[in-house]
């Protein structure tokens, strides 16, 4: 019962967090400008997707417990994939208008680009490795 207990209030935290996100969300940002390359949480631009290589943009925040959690394993698959596919974190707290941009409503979020640049599809949530790794193949990437 503890155990439960203790996921429980963690959810309940990044539940909280993400509602606190979105109400400053919407007081900060104005229109979202088109495109797709952005910064990333340390001011170099994210490689935009559609530059031939398969792109995955992880949405969140550097002090969310669940984007603490996905951290290492993004640093992993970004040295396994290197030259293979772009892995970008972008913290959407230092950077809100990328949430926006991104029409995000929880983090952290995963999304995934093909080669061309076209959105293959999403994650809201944690994700492990195996789940990145198999999208990653999914989307022809080795």
């Amino acid at each position: 019962m503890k155990r439960n207990a203790k996921w429980w209030i963690l959810g309940a935290a990044a539940a909280f967090a993400t509602l606190v996100v979105l109400s400053v969300l919407e007081s900060r940002t104005g229109p979202s400008p088109f495109g797709m390359a952005g910064p990333s949480a340390h001011g170099v631009p994210a490689p935009s997707p559609g530059t031939g290589r398969v792109t995955m943009l992880d949405l969140g925040a550097e002090e969310c417990v669940p984007c603490k959690l996905m951290a290492p394993i993004l640093e992993e698959v970004k040295a396994e994939y290197a030259g293979k596919a772009d892995i970008v974190f972008i913290d959407v707290w230092k950077e809100p208008e990328q949430a926006k941009k991104y029409g995000i409503k929880a983090i952290p979020t995963q999304i995934f680009f093909d080669a061309r640049g076209r959105e293959a599809f999403r994650n809201t949530g944690v994700m492990d490795k195996k789940r990145i790794v198999d999208a990653l193949a999914r989307l022809g990437v080795s």
